[in-house]
């Protein structure tokens, strides 16, 4: 069964890979550039799952969170935290913050396509 995943992500070519496969799996994208952009497509969409990356100009991953999950439209909507800044003990903090699994870039696509999935499945 098709679902709706919105993808935040300001740096163009990460944003078309996982753009191309989240589609070549079968399911619907959307897109956003940034966290105020990613918060006001997710209210107006209301997708299954979002991929969220964290560092991004006018709102980080972390801030659009935090108002996606004060607001009773989309706080029940699954978050991967999605982030180049793998350091140690980044994993626990963004689980801590609340998004629901992580992803460190640059991906590897098998992984990837299997994180995406058993989300879709697990909160859907």
């Amino acid at each position: 069964m098709s679902k709706t995943v919105l993808i935040v992500e300001d740096n163009e070519k990460n944003l078309k890979l996982f753009k191309v496969i989240i589609d070549s799996i079968g399911h619907k994208t959307i897109t956003a550039r940034d966290g105020e952009e990613g918060v006001k497509t997710a209210t107006e969409k209301i997708p299954d799952l979002i991929l969220m990356d964290i560092q991004m100009p006018v709102m980080d991953g972390i801030t659009a969170l935090a108002i996606l999950k004060s607001d009773e439209r989309t706080e029940n909507i699954p978050v991967i935290a999605l982030t180049s800044y793998a350091m140690r003990g980044d994993k626990e903090r963004l689980l801590k913050e609340g998004f629901v699994h992580y992803i460190a870039k640059p991906i590897d696509k098998n992984s990837f396509i299997e994180d995406v999935g058993k989300i879709l499945k697990e909160y859907n």
